[in-house]
C-alpha cells in the first residue's frame, strides 16, 4: 500500500515539476515577444467575452417567462460585441485593456490605502501600506505611459505571472515528501518515538 502511494506522489510530483518547467518556458517567451503575447491575451480576452455573450443569449432565452428578457438580451448583445469589437480590432482592444488595468491598479491601490490607513492600530499594518504605494505607482506608471506601453505591458506582465508561477511549481514539485523519504521526518515525530 505504501509502495503504491509512493509511486503515485513520485508520478505526481513529475508531471507538476514537469508543468513547472513548460510554464517557465512559456513565461520566457511571453517576456521575450511581448507584443506576441500581448495580442494572445487580448484574444483570449475577446474569446471569453464572445462565449459569455452566447452564454448569456442562450440564458435570456431559456428563461424569458421569468421577466427582464429584454435587458437579458441587450446584456449578451454586449458581452458578443464587445468581444467582437477585441477580436476585429485588436489594437484598439490592446489600447482600451491597458488602460483599464491602470485604471483598475490606480483603484485598488486607493483602496488598499484606505485599508492600510484603518489597521493602522494593528501590528504589520505598513505591509498593507506598502501593498497600496506599490499598487498605486505601478497603476500611475500605466496611466502616465499610456498608450505608448499598450502593445507591451500586457504581454510582459502574463510572462512574469506565468514565469513565477512555473518557478514557484517547480520548487514545489522539488520539496521532498515524507512520504517519499521516511527518514525525513518532522522533529516531532523523531521526539516522539523517543
Amino acid at each position: 500500500m505504501t509502495a503504491n502511494l509512493s509511486s503515485d506522489t513520485k508520478t505526481s510530483g513529475s508531471r507538476s515539476l514537469l508543468i513547472g518547467i513548460l510554464l517557465v518556458v512559456l513565461g520566457i517567451v511571453a517576456i521575450a515577444l511581448p507584443r506576441f503575447s500581448t495580442i494572445f491575451a487580448e484574444t483570449w480576452v475577446a474569446f471569453i467575452l464572445i462565449s459569455a455573450g452566447a452564454a448569456k443569449l442562450v440564458y435570456a432565452f431559456q428563461t424569458r417567462s421569468e421577466g427582464g428578457f429584454l435587458w437579458k438580451v441587450l446584456l449578451g448583445v454586449l458581452y458578443v460585441a464587445t468581444g467582437l469589437m477585441l477580436l476585429f480590432n485588436p489594437f484598439t482592444g490592446v489600447v482600451t485593456l491597458t488602460l483599464l488595468l491602470g485604471s483598475f491598479l490606480l483603484t485598488e491601490g486607493v483602496f488598499e490605502l484606505i485599508l492600510a490607513f484603518r489597521l493602522r492600530p494593528r501590528q504589520n499594518w505598513t505591509w498593507a501600506l506598502g501593498n497600496g504605494i506599490i499598487t498605486l505607482l505601478l497603476g500611475a506608471m500605466i496611466w502616465f505611459q499610456w498608450p505608448f506601453n499598450a502593445p507591451w505591458l500586457i504581454g510582459t506582465l502574463l510572462g512574469v505571472s506565468v514565469l513565477f508561477t512555473g518557478v514557484s511549481r517547480i520548487m514545489l514539485s522539488l520539496n521532498p515528501r515524507s512520504i517519499d523519504n521516511p527518514s525525513a521526518s518532522s522533529p516531532t515525530d523523531s521526539a516522539a518515538s523517543t
